[in-house]
């Protein structure tokens, strides 16, 4: 039941005047998020970080730390250019237009018509007893509305759109961040996989080398026909190794063009001459569990959502309550057309009125209580989304410290397969052993080559996830940039 009372006999300035002093907004305030995890952010360091990392602020810009120009171009084309990037744009775009809508929904509404119907009505109807009446008439109209938002339910609704549009921009933010990561893991994955497949060619030639060797040895009766069926197979896998490198490598080249908004084979050009999988810095800014906080997009995101929700449920509460409207009619007309501007002929009408739900069902407190329910809901996924972070990136140093040690372990074992290789060289030369030998040892040493060809590479991805975990690859100034392209 809703009632509605029009104010008669009472100045609107009068009305006005008492109802804007009053006026209040329903609903909890906000006061920021709820603290998460305080005892992590108290700390003042992660617990995984190891010797290597400083506490100095990070760079947002953390690609160029690696040093390698093609990767800086690609990132930077990326975030130009990518689809991913425009789709997240254009949220802003969408989520900055509704709050502009609210906040038009605290002003006057104005509309004007005019209008010249044309009766022809039986004389009877019109009182002129038989035949017919024609009837001309011309009206020239204004009308103005205007709701009061006396318990701040618009206020609300403008909050509650505002926290929209910054989630939206953090949304941006946290693409950009996820964006970089990935271009920089396929460009060390292209990178890694070229290194693997000049080895790989190489091991095909000692695999060749190796048959031929035992084919010979069959040939003149001094092994049998075993060691040259397993010689060949040796051969065949490391052709399907390459043959699989390959494959390898033009997939990724074309994920890489696609991240960069091109279309596959665009890049080819650029990437296709081989090139050293890039290293990170011997140290490594990392900050604070504090300052990580403060960083990731995907944790301002969840706090700002927090916001819309609190909002949310203002503006139920504010249904709750009585609504103040002031509606205003002006018109201008007659049976002439020239009636439209004699100011004799004004008719003008003011309605200030109130409406209430008297009784609904307890429909509106049933709102009120879903939107606290959002709000609890929006509150639980923050405090998950701040943990979730802190794990990410205690996870990400953990594993970035083992792969460092994982890296020199390997280039040490490399380093004493070469040597080998070298000493069966000198007992080749001097007879005491013969070439089958001193290839077995050379294909050890490609095959160790490879285990630090891979540690290389997942060293450098285990520093992207790093970056990646700190919300790193944003800025302010690139985000706002790129929205309002």
């Amino acid at each position: 039941m809703t009632a509605s009372l029009s104010l008669r006999r009472i100045g609107s300035a009068t009305i006005l005047a008492a109802l804007l002093a009053g006026c209040t907004t329903v609903g909890p305030n906000y006061n920021g998020a709820p603290e998460a995890a305080p005892v992590a952010a108290s700390r003042g360091k992660f617990v995984r970080a190891g010797e290597a990392m400083q506490q100095t602020t990070p760079s947002s810009r953390w690609w160029e730390s690696l040093g390698d120009p093609v990767l800086n171009q690609l990132v930077v084309s990326a975030l130009e250019d990518s689809p991913g990037i425009a789709v997240a744009n254009a949220r802003i775009a969408q989520s900055r237009a509704a709050l502009a809508a609210n906040r038009t929904a605290a002003l006057p509404t104005v509309n004007t018509s005019f209008a010249a119907p044309y009766l022809n009505v039986p004389g009877n109807i019109a009182g002129n007893g038989g035949g017919r009446d024609e009837i001309n008439a011309y009206n020239l109209g204004f009308d103005a509305s205007w709701e009061i938002d006396l318990f701040g339910g618009t206020r609300r609704k403008v909050e509650a759109a505002l926290a929209r549009a910054e989630a939206a921009e953090a949304a941006s933010a946290d693409a950009r961040v996820t964006l970089s990561a990935e271009i920089a893991r396929a460009y060390v994955g292209l990178r890694a996989r070229q290194a693997m497949l000049a080895l790989q060619d190489r091991q095909v030639g000692i695999d060749r080398e190796l048959v031929a060797l035992a084919q010979q040895r069959y040939a003149a009766g001094t092994i049998p026909q075993q060691p040259v069926n397993a010689a060949e197979a040796q051969a065949f896998a490391s052709e399907a190794d390459v043959a699989k490198s390959r494959a390898e490598i033009a997939v990724l080249m074309d994920q890489i063009a696609v991240l960069t908004g091109k279309e596959p084979g665009a890049l080819d050009a650029l990437l296709q001459t081989p090139a050293p999988v890039p290293l990170p810095p011997a140290e490594v800014s990392i900050g604070d569990p504090a300052s990580l906080l403060r960083s990731r997009p995907d944790i301002r995101m969840a706090e700002r959502q927090l916001a819309a929700a609190n909002a949310d449920v203002g503006v139920k509460i504010a249904d709750k309550f009585p609504k103040i409207s002031f509606l205003g009619l002006l018109g201008l007309g007659g049976q002439n057309i020239g009636d439209i501007f004699d100011p004799a002929n004004i008719v003008g009408i003011a309605l200030p009125q109130i409406k209430w739900n008297l009784f609904d069902g307890g429909r509106a407190d049933r709102q009120v209580e879903a939107a606290k329910g959002a709000y609890a809901e929006a509150e639980a996924n923050y405090r998950r989304t701040v943990l979730t972070a802190l794990q990410d990136a205690e996870g990400s140093l953990a594993r970035f410290g083992a792969q460092r040690v994982a890296f020199g372990k390997a280039l040490d074992a490399e380093g004493r397969a070469r040597k080998n290789v070298d000493l069966q060289q000198q007992r080749v030369q001097a007879g005491t052993i013969g070439k089958p030998d001193r290839l077995d040892a050379e294909r050890q040493a490609l095959q160790l080559a490879m285990a630090t060809a891979a540690a290389r590479a997942e060293l450098t991805t285990g520093f992207i996830a790093v970056e990646k975990a700190l919300g790193l690859g944003w800025t302010a100034d690139a985000a706002a940039s790129g929205a309002n392209k």
